[in-house]
């Protein structure tokens, strides 16, 4: 049995990993700053929602590790073993109107984190890296060999920060380090921010939504199940200090991977599979494209599949109605 430090524990992905791995019998100490970026009832609900089902194996502190001497004092006489650092500043949007928001959360927390794993001699860090990284990339499917410096938003800057950080780190200390490019992250308990939130909450109370693009815009949607599977899979397989190339170029103990469905899907059908799963038609507003945002995504899984054995199973058609049936549930519609 193992004990895993898990940050942004009352985020999406963060509640859904310590789920996982309290239900498969490890411990989990989750953190998070419960900040008010969206509605904290949700966070909080994500989280008695772990405790209700964790039998006792999952404890939450409520901090920003962000803060060094917060961070540092919460985990004096804490153990762990391993760490999913998911915790972060989210949204690409968020970053125009709130910049020094990712800065602190984003390259000072991954920061203090990768001090932890340092001083603690961490067995590994799975950490959380974005899609976003790839900025206006025109060659699709990205892999992760693909050229990451000409992002297109800040929060994509900073995650592409924490990869050359945790390159430095895995050089300069031996921590065996996993970054992981999420892919449009989508399903239960999901994100109010995001688009399949958005569009779902307008389409059932009667108001219209609002499509980017005029609605060119692909996406790969991936579904959290899925999601968990691979963060919990890369978890248990540290890359090796052996001197070899591993994917996403590094010869240090530092892996990236991308993290998606491997297929990218047109947001019109994306709504399409919303009005079927909600029961009644769209109203479409379509507007220009947004500064910051990119019209496609697209994951090139092979190296995960080959190092890992990750293999989605979820497709959208799978997937959104069983988003929509949380929904009306979690808001007793």
């Amino acid at each position: 049995m193992a004990r895993v430090l898990v940050t942004g524990a009352a985020g999406f992905i963060g509640a859904a990993v310590a789920e996982r791995l309290c239900a498969r019998g490890d411990e989990v100490l989750g953190i998070d700053s419960l900040n008010e970026y969206y509605p904290v009832s949700l966070k909080k609900d994500r989280l008695a929602n772990v405790e209700a089902g964790a039998q006792g194996r999952f404890a939450f502190k409520h901090i920003d590790f962000s803060d060094w001497e917060m961070l540092s004092a919460a985990l004096e006489g804490e153990t762990f073993d391993s760490i999913v650092h998911l915790g972060a500043q989210a949204g690409v949007r968020y970053s125009l109107e709130n910049p020094r928001a990712y800065v602190e959360a984003n390259l000072m927390g991954h920061l203090n984190l990768l001090e932890v794993a340092r001083h603690r001699t961490i067995g590994h860090m799975v950490y959380a890296s974005s899609s976003s990284v790839y900025g206006g990339n025109e060659t699709l499917p990205f892999a992760v060999e693909d050229r990451t410096d000409h992002p297109v938003s800040l929060y994509a800057a900073t995650k592409r920060a924490d990869e050359l950080m945790s390159e430095t780190y895995a050089h300069l200390y031996r921590i065996p380090l996993t970054g992981l490019r999420f892919f449009t992250v989508y399903g239960p308990w999901g994100r109010p921010d995001m688009a399949l939130w958005l569009f779902t909450d307008a389409i059932l109370a009667g108001r219209a939504i609002q499509v980017f693009n005029n609605g060119e815009m692909l996406r790969d949607f991936t579904f959290i199940d899925d999601i968990v599977n691979g963060v919990v899979a890369c978890l248990d397989s540290p890359p090796a200090d052996d001197g070899k190339e591993k994917a996403g170029g590094s010869v240090k103990s530092h892996a990236l991977y991308n993290i998606g469905n491997h297929r990218s899907e047109k947001l019109t059908r994306v709504i399409e599979l919303i009005e079927e799963a909600c029961g009644r038609k769209a109203e479409i507003e379509f507007l220009p494209m947004q500064p910051g945002d990119v019209e496609k995504t697209y994951a090139d899984i092979d190296a995960i599949q080959r190092d890992i054995g990750y293999q989605p199973t979820t497709s959208i058609e799978q997937g959104i109605p069983l988003f929509v049936e949380w929904y009306r549930k979690y808001h007793r519609l």
